[in-house]
């Protein structure tokens, strides 16, 4: 599993006509980079940590490599469960007030409704460039 370190590739081209346009990879860059909610989990499904970030694979990377929160450390919540995301930070991190506000089963069942056999996601924020 690789997540990125630095973002220096990802670049603008300019096509013949003179029109700027944005390469895949900063597009890809662009797209997780947006204001989004997520959980975490550990291999049992039993504790959760709900997060707020603008780049989610930065922020999954920095979990993994215990450069998060002591909380995601401690309890091992190295899973990535769900991720929800928004146009604006202020949104999202009112949608992670009102979920850590949730009872257990409340957060489970938001996570089956995308996520049924609650499965880690890491994989599919990283393979979609």
């Amino acid at each position: 599993m690789q997540y990125p370190t630095r973002h220096a590739e990802f670049i603008s081209a300019t096509h013949r006509t003179g029109i700027q346009y944005l390469t895949k990879p900063l597009y890809l860059a662009m797209l997780f980079k947006q204001p989004c909610v997520y959980i975490m989990s550990n291999q049992y499904r039993t504790t959760f940590y709900i997060g707020v970030t603008s780049d989610i694979r930065t922020r999954v990377w920095q979990h993994l490599n215990n450069e998060g929160s002591a909380f995601v450390k401690k309890y091992r919540l190295f899973d990535l469960v769900y991720y929800e995301g928004f146009e604006r930070i202020t949104d999202a991190i009112d949608r992670e007030k009102q979920l850590k506000n949730w009872h257990h089963d409340w957060k489970v069942n938001l996570i089956q409704s995308v996520n049924p056999t609650m499965k880690d996601l890491k994989s599919e924020i990283n393979d979609a460039d």
